[in-house]
C-alpha cells in the first residue's frame, strides 16, 4: 500500500490516531496502555503474529505488568491480540479465509452509517458530509503521492469518519476495532503492506451519494468496493488495479513512558 519510511506509532497529530482513541472522559492507566498497544499494532510496529513482550513493554511505558496485562486482555477481546497456552501474547493475524467475515462486519456497520446519514434532512446531512468531505480531501492528497502508509491511513480515516459522523458511540467503538483489524489483515498479506491507489472514484461516488441522500446507491457502492477489496486480499481480483507497497518496520521501536 515504493517503500515509505518506517511508521511512527507514537504520532498523535493529524488523522492517523482517530480510529484508535475511543471516547474516554477520564482515561485510566489501563485505557492509556490500550491506546499505545492499538497504535503500535495499527502502525505495524507490533507486527501480525509477533510476540508481545510484557516485561519489556511495561518497563518502556513505566508501568507495572498488572495494568499492562489488563489492557492486553481488552485487546484480546477485541480480536487484536491472541493468547495461547505456553505461547504467551501475540498480535493477531487475519488471513485470506477471514477477510470475508471482516468486511461483512464492516459493511453492516458502515452500511448503517450511510443509510443514517442519507436519511437526515438536507441541512443536517450537509453539515455531516462537510466533515466527510475533509477526509475525502485528505485521501485525494495522499493518493497524489507514493506513501503507502499515508494512503492507507487516509482511506481508513474516511470510512471511520462516516461512522463517527452518525454520533452513535457504540457503532463508532465497533468501527474503531474493525479499522485496526483491517490494518492487521493488510499487514498479514503475504505480499506485504499493499494499498490500491486507484480508489478516488469510488470514494468520491460514495461521498456524493450520501450528500445527495441516495442511501441505496451509497450502499451499493460500499458493497462493491468491499467486494473488490476482499477479492484482492484473497488473490481473486481479475481486473487490473494499481497499487503502492510499503514495508512498516518496527525494528528499534520503543514505547514512550506514559505521562
Amino acid at each position: 500500500m515504493n517503500t515509505p519510511a518506517a511508521p511512527e506509532p507514537s504520532r498523535r497529530d493529524g488523522l492517523v490516531a482517530r480510529p484508535l482513541v475511543k471516547v474516554i472522559r477520564r482515561p485510566s492507566t489501563v485505557d492509556l496502555i490500550a491506546v499505545e498497544l492499538r497504535t503500535a499494532i495499527y502502525g505495524g510496529t507490533l507486527r501480525p503474529g509477533s510476540s508481545v513482550r510484557e516485561a519489556e513493554i511495561a518497563a518502556q511505558l513505566g508501568v507495572s505488568r498488572g495494568p499492562l496485562r489488563e489492557s492486553a486482555q481488552r485487546l484480546v477481546q477485541e480480536g487484536l491480540l491472541v493468547t495461547r497456552p505456553g505461547a504467551g501474547l501475540r498480535v493477531a493475524t487475519i488471513g485470506r479465509d477471514e477477510v470475508e467475515d471482516l468486511y461483512q462486519a464492516r459493511l453492516a456497520i458502515e452500511g448503517h452509517a450511510v443509510r443514517f446519514l442519507s436519511g437526515l434532512d438536507e441541512a443536517q446531512r450537509a453539515e455531516k458530509v462537510d466533515t466527510v468531505r475533509d477526509l475525502l480531501a485528505a485521501l485525494e492528497s495522499a493518493v497524489g503521492g507514493t506513501d503507502a502508509r499515508r494512503i492507507g491511513d487516509a482511506d481508513l480515516d474516511l470510512h471511520y469518519g462516516l461512522v463517527e459522523s452518525t454520533g452513535n458511540h457504540r457503532l463508532t467503538a465497533y468501527a474503531s476495532t474493525l479499522v485496526v483489524q483491517t490494518r492487521i489483515a493488510a499487514l498479514s498479506h503475504p505480499d506485504g503492506y499493499v494499498v490500491r491507489t486507484d480508489i478516488l472514484d469510488v470514494h468520491r461516488s460514495l461521498v456524493r451519494q450520501v450528500a445527495d441522500g441516495d442511501a441505496e446507491g451509497a450502499c451499493r457502492t460500499l458493497s462493491e468496493h468491499f467486494r473488490q477489496t476482499v477479492d484482492r486480499l484473497r488473490g481473486d481480483l481479475a481486473e487490473p488495479f494499481s497499487t503502492v507497497t510499503g514495508k512498516p518496520d518496527g525494528s528499534g521501536f520503543t514505547f514512550n513512558p506514559l505521562g
